[in-house]
């Protein structure tokens, strides 16, 4: 690969510049008009009488909303979440009107549509969003505050359904988002690791984070290389998820001594027909590039075991900074994940989606539902994620020991904010590992990083029984993540 550095900068986690349209209203559409039975009424309901009543905020909450400069240094957001110079402390409850009107706007749409049927009142709900007075009303104060969205951007807007790609992890098939997401990169770690016997290994033993780190490291150096918006370059899948290009790819790593280079392969030569695929890189060497996210997670399976792996986010808290005039919302800030280099895989262009890191995980057993996981984390996500899914396959655990299980995670990659830094050898571990341990994977050459013992990822999943049909769901004490049944 070859190194090139941008002449110009994006604004991170900041400003409307920093922004891309907000497709969560029509991932909703779509969600219900294809597979739902419920109205944006129905559902919407919760959400407006939490907006409109209040909820009571958390520690967490109340000290990052107190020590931010951003909150206040945009006046829409310092309306919303500093009124009148607030100091929040936990237990206060936070109200949010302009949000609660912007979805009673939608019901209402819906509701004077709902005579001609359900899916003209869903559509008619979604166009007031994206082409209606919504719509108008985002433009006018991105027009008015710097921003470059113009009301077209909006209405010509829709979100894609596309077919996954998968794998075949010892008799599971693992299902991915195939374009504009990082998430296929986890079908790349598992199909490296996949040639090892982990369990011999050990879990957490020192053999088995080296080889699960190196691989990780080379399945996200391929993500820097073909992972992209397949409407604008075309991705090699045939030789990227095959096991032939993944034995190749596993001789790279070197049981004895930590890489330290971004190695991204040729998975075209793999792929019957495929052009050789020439693209620079976008990386720069130890600077403040963030690898890390604000992100939720939802994962859910309902009586007839249909399943969900949903990641709603605004990519860092509060996304743009710049909550949208009195619409009660912020942009997402996703723009800042470009790459400003020419030629490559997630260069920047108009119309483009930017490679997201949101990314969940479906995995079928025999053709049904088995497990659905996921994590926040940013760039971390994949990483977070392949432990639950191998502590379940490869480890024996149920849920919820594979989620409490001591994590690694590793920044020896391109960051997917920009400026994309990457720390070559990084590897962090929770201070659970054990301390032998953690001195074998500094005499193999890792940059070893000693984290708090229940600190990295907030992951959630729900293993459904192929036989029973019984479910298991489990939430990460990390954090304030809970898991629910009725």
């Amino acid at each position: 690969m070859v190194q090139a550095e941008p002449r110009w900068e994006l604004p991170v986690n900041d400003s409307l510049l920093a922004a891309t349209v907000p497709g969560v209203a029509d991932a909703w559409y779509l969600l219900l008009s294809r597979w739902g039975t419920r109205s944006f009424g129905e559902l919407l309901k919760p959400a407006i009488e939490l907006a409109e009543r209040g909820f009571p905020i958390g520690e967490p909450e109340a000290r990052s909303w107190n020590r931010s400069k951003d909150l206040r240094r945009y006046p829409a957001t310092a309306r919303l979440y500093a009124p009148e110079g607030k100091t929040w402390k936990a237990g206060d409850l936070f109200k949010n009107p302009g949000l609660a009107r912007t979805f009673r706007r939608m019901v209402e749409a819906e509701t004077q549509a709902a005579g001609n049927g359900r899916e003209a009142g869903l559509r008619a709900a979604r166009d007031r969003f994206y082409k209606g007075d919504i719509a108008h009303d985002m433009a006018r104060f991105s027009e008015e505050n710097g921003g470059l969205f113009r009301y077209e951007d909006f209405a010509a807007y829709t979100a894609k359904v596309e077919e996954p790609v998968s794998i075949d992890y010892r008799g599971y098939t693992v299902l991915k988002n195939p374009s504009a997401s990082q998430g296929p990169a986890e079908l790349l770690m598992l199909n490296l690791i996949e040639g090892y016997d982990l369990r011999k290994m050990g879990h957490n033993s020192a053999e088995y984070l080296h080889t699960a780190v190196e691989a990780v490291k080379l399945a996200m150096a391929d993500r820097d290389k073909y992972l992209g918006d397949a409407d604008f370059i075309r991705i090699p899948w045939a030789g990227l998820l095959s096991k032939e290009y993944a034995a190749e790819r596993r001789k790279l790593i070197d049981p004895a001594k930590a890489s330290v280079e971004l190695r991204a392969g040729e998975a075209e030569r793999f792929a019957p027909g495929f052009e050789p695929v020439t693209r620079p890189s976008d990386v720069v060497v130890s600077s403040n590039g963030d690898h890390a996210g604000d992100t939720s997670y939802i994962a859910a399976v309902d009586r007839d075991r249909n399943a969900v792996s949903f990641t709603p986010s605004l990519h860092s808290g509060l996304g743009t900074k710049v909550v949208m005039g009195d619409l009660g919302f912020a942009f997402n800030c996703r723009g800042d994940y470009y790459s400003l280099v020419e030629g490559h895989a997630n260069a920047l262009a108009p119309g483009k989606r930017p490679r997201s890191t949101l990314q969940g995980t479906l995995v079928l057993k025999d053709g049904k539902p088995f497990l659905v996981a996921g994590s926040p984390g940013g760039d971390h996500q994949t990483i977070y994620t392949l432990q639950t899914l191998v502590n379940i396959v490869d480890f024996g655990m149920n849920a919820q020991e594979a989620i409490e299980a001591p994590r690694f995670t590793t920044r020896s990659f391109p960051s997917s904010p920009f400026p994309h830094s990457m720390f070559p050898g990084e590897l962090s571990v929770e201070s659970r590992v054990a301390e032998e341990v953690r001195r074998d994977l500094v005499r193999r050459g890792h940059k070893l990083f000693v984290h708090p013992p229940w600190s990295q990822g907030s992951n959630a999943a729900i293993v459904i029984d192929p036989e029973s049909g019984t479910l298991a769901a489990a939430a990460d004490p990390r954090v304030a993540a809970v898991a629910l049944a009725w």
